[in-house]
């Protein structure tokens, strides 16, 4: 069952995240790296979730909310 996205989607630049990093603003996120890339990198954002970007759509709704979340991936 998809879960309702409260918003569109919007690229952003790591320019435009690490902006809204240091103004303080709430985000969480979310490394969908595919589990090859994944396990083949030894970069890895501390705090970040692990959700690979076919699970994301399934998992959204377990996230924290109030936080702007920035999914990511090679």
């Amino acid at each position: 069952m998809r879960q309702p996205v409260p918003h569109e989607p919007t690229r952003i630049t790591v320019d435009d995240a690490y902006g809204r990093f240091e103004r303080g603003e709430s985000i969480l996120f979310v490394d969908s790296r595919n589990p090859k890339a994944w396990s083949e990198s030894d970069v890895r954002l501390p705090g970040a979730v692990r959700i690979p970007a076919d699970d994301v759509r399934s998992h959204v709704g377990g996230l924290k909310r109030g936080h702007t979340i920035v999914t990511y991936c090679t």
